[in-house]
């Protein structure tokens, strides 16, 4: 089966996604194919500095991606031309690495997408599980993982489908606001659960 990873920015998706990796799960990150889709040369970057202009290239020819991401978060219609852009590139990539690895008949693929919902990905998953985060928590993380000020990351925050929202559209939640045992033991209850039945009821 393939299990859709999601939640809010901070919410500690990667590291939740690492836990099941670390247990024999198969991981494809959306964030990955993002970055492959956007390779120095691809038709995808040449389409990005064409909206947005060659500042957001780095000296090597590289995405700049925290230039990018300060001009989107900053700029609702900016925002939307990068996923009108990013979307479907990813969708092509993600589609073709998941169709080959259920062919290999793996027990459980974790598919870690951030924007999951908003991309309207979840048709490309068996299950989604959604990685909660308590708001004053995320804050804090952001700021400090990202070196925001309060309100840079407060707007950033904003920026996306609300936490509530998407914890409605959960199959499974896990609580990431309390520490690594704690998410440790809600993953390998969940880890047992899933790879307990070979064939879970499909997404409807």
């Amino acid at each position: 089966m393939v299990l859709g990873i999601t939640g809010s920015i901070a919410s500690g998706k990667s590291t939740v996604s690492g836990m099941f990796q670390a247990r024999g799960a198969l991981l494809v990150s959306a964030d990955q194919l993002a970055r492959e889709a956007v390779l120095p040369g691809s038709a995808i970057l040449a389409r990005l500095v064409e909206r947005f202009g060659g500042a957001i290239l780095l000296a090597n020819g590289e995405l700049n991606r925290a230039r990018l991401g300060a001009v989107v978060f900053a700029d609702p219609g900016a925002r939307r031309d990068l996923e009108a852009i990013m979307h479907p590139a990813i969708a092509a990539l993600a589609d073709k690495r998941l169709r080959r690895l259920r062919r290999m008949g793996e027990t459980l693929i974790v598919y870690e997408a951030p924007l999951l919902f908003e991309a309207g990905a979840e048709g490309r998953v068996d299950r989604v599980l959604v990685v909660r985060i308590d708001p004053g928590v995320q804050l804090q993380r952001l700021m400090r993982r990202d070196g925001l000020d309060e309100a840079a990351a407060r707007l950033r925050i904003a920026a996306q489908m609300p936490q509530a929202e998407k914890l409605a559209r959960a199959d499974f939640v896990i609580d990431n606001s309390d520490g690594r045992e704690f998410t440790e033991q809600q993953v390998a209850a969940l880890w047992q659960e899933l790879t307990a039945s070979s064939a879970p009821p499909q997404r409807s």
